[in-house]
């Protein structure tokens, strides 16, 4: 019963018995908690990551959403940050020290780029970037010093996978510890655990809330993983979720599954009309029969979801532009996971400050899909296409 999606998104972490019956747990809108004597406090702080003392450690509507997201990933405990970036950076900085070095999959997550190639580079930590589509190439990478091994499969701009179970054992044979950014799949569709990575990060403004109205971070694994984040990168960095953002997700979660399988079959469909459209160079997307890692991406996930990018046989990035401008079921925006259709050209990087050397094609653009109808999706993709 514990192990059934139904329970774990229903019932599980929800002793309503404490909170007068009510359906749906209540916001724990409390930044601290009393006790009824000095021994009591003095036995409450003993275990601040699971007793109530300070919410900044424990607060009861975080704790039931730990609970939920644990057991969706297979894990034996979670986190919940206030971001996904907040989750990866305490992650990696657990496992680090100066003089260590990183291996990370090639084109991770900007944010976790800038984190190893900038932000711990000045602490006397180095990273190594390598292309995660050959587990050889990260085992070539190993070092002396090397303590961990990053990876992000699929990503989320161009879908490369890497071969987890390889990649894991290659780790092991090294004695490093392995994260995945585990947000493109969701635990529905890719356990990551099971095939024996350490630590599971998501971007939990994605598809875990699904709802685009909170920003969040999750980091699942051992009980002993987490205990060691909790006490010092959890604590002492702060980056925690407040509890109405953790309300907001653990009302997310109940539709999690009819969620994913709306948005899979939808893109299923608009992916099959864009790769035989003249006007489509490539379209990446990992289950499709002419993604180069298709088989892999069978194996290893349960399905493929909402997010996929294309490149379009453009002259210009102002043609580009007018492509993107005259849809108008998708809205141009970041992220993805939510109600709503979205759309982000890499062409929007050229200028960026944070971005200016991004090496993505200037005719990459990244989709995801919402709740809409294919079929008018689809017709919104013709008209645009006669911009071209």
């Amino acid at each position: 019963m514990k192990d059934n999606i139904n329970y774990i998104l229903n019932h599980l972490g929800e002793e309503r018995e404490q909170y007068y019956q009510a359906v749906a747990p209540p916001i724990f809108q409390s930044s601290n908690f009393t006790f009824k004597d000095v021994a009591k406090m003095r036995t409450s702080l003993q275990d601040e990551m699971n007793t109530p003392f300070y919410t900044r450690g424990c607060n009861p509507t975080v704790a039931i959403l730990r609970k939920k997201v644990a057991a969706l990933e297979g894990a034996e405990d979670a986190l919940i940050f206030s971001s996904g970036s907040a989750a990866i950076a305490a992650a990696v900085l657990s496992q680090v020290k100066q003089g260590d070095h990183i291996i990370c999959v090639a084109k991770p997550y900007g944010w976790t780029f800038k984190l190893l190639d900038r932000l711990l580079k000045r602490f006397g930590v180095e990273s190594t970037f390598v292309d995660g589509t050959d587990a050889a190439n990260y085992e070539a990478a190993i070092q002396e010093n090397t303590k961990l091994l990053f990876l992000e499969s699929p990503n989320s701009i161009t879908f490369e996978l890497q071969d987890i179970k390889a990649v894991v054992a290659i780790a092991k044979k090294h004695n490093c510890v392995t994260i995945i950014d585990n947000s493109y799949c969701s635990p529905l569709y890719q356990k990551p655990i099971e095939m024996g990575v350490d630590m599971v990060t998501h971007s939990a403004s994605k598809y875990l809330n699904g709802h685009s109205d909170i920003v969040a971070g999750v980091l699942c694994g051992s009980q002993a993983f987490m205990k060691q984040v909790f006490e010092s990168e959890y604590m002492t960095l702060g980056g925690i979720i407040a509890p109405n953002d953790a309300w907001l997700m653990i009302r997310g979660l109940r539709t999690l599954p009819m969620r994913m399988e709306r948005v899979a079959n939808t893109t299923e469909k608009v992916v099959a009309y864009l790769e035989q459209h003249p006007k489509v160079e490539r379209v990446n997307y990992p289950f499709s029969p002419n993604f180069p890692q298709y088989e892999l991406a069978k194996k290893q996930m349960k399905r493929a979801t909402g997010l996929f990018s294309m490149q379009i046989k453009a002259d210009s990035i102002a043609e580009v532009e007018t492509f993107c401008n005259a849809l108008q079921l998708f809205l141009l925006a970041c992220s993805w996971g939510g109600h709503e259709s979205l759309i982000f050209p890499m062409c929007v990087l050229y200028d960026s400050q944070n971005y200016g050397n991004t090496t993505l094609p200037w005719n990459l653009i990244r989709f995801y899909i919402g709740f809409e109808e294919a079929e008018d999706l689809i017709g919104d993709f013709e008209q645009a296409f006669e911009c071209l």
